[in-house]
């Protein structure tokens, strides 16, 4: 499982929440849809301060009615951004505007 790299898109890949938790290392897990207009406005941002971290893995997880990996997350509002440490939640952000809320988010890991 831990051969699962960043993805630059939204993707239709299903991963299980039993799978996420078997992630190791540090992770960032993005969800949102590719037409939602809150995910759009944030990307450059969420891009630009996750470009600074080589060693994180970026996973757009493609969310919407019925997608089970969403639901076990509790996401809500899109996007929202889940850090992971050894597949386990160290923190998350919902809808971030700049990139010095995601790099806060991500200050957590050290």
């Amino acid at each position: 499982m831990n051969d699962i790299g960043s993805n630059a898109d939204y993707a239709e890949e299903s991963f299980t929440p039993e799978q996420i938790s078997e992630l190791s290392g540090d992770t960032l897990l993005e969800f949102g849809a590719p037409w939602c207009g809150h995910c759009q406005a944030a990307s450059s941002a969420i891009n630009e301060a996750v470009s600074e971290h080589s060693e994180l893995r970026h996973l757009k997880i493609y969310d919407g009615k019925g997608k089970r990996l969403g639901r076990a997350f509790k996401v809500k509002l899109w996007p929202t951004l889940i850090l992971l440490h050894d597949g386990h939640e160290v923190d998350r952000l919902v809808r971030p505007l700049r990139s010095d809320e995601v790099r806060e988010l991500m200050s957590k890991l050290n």
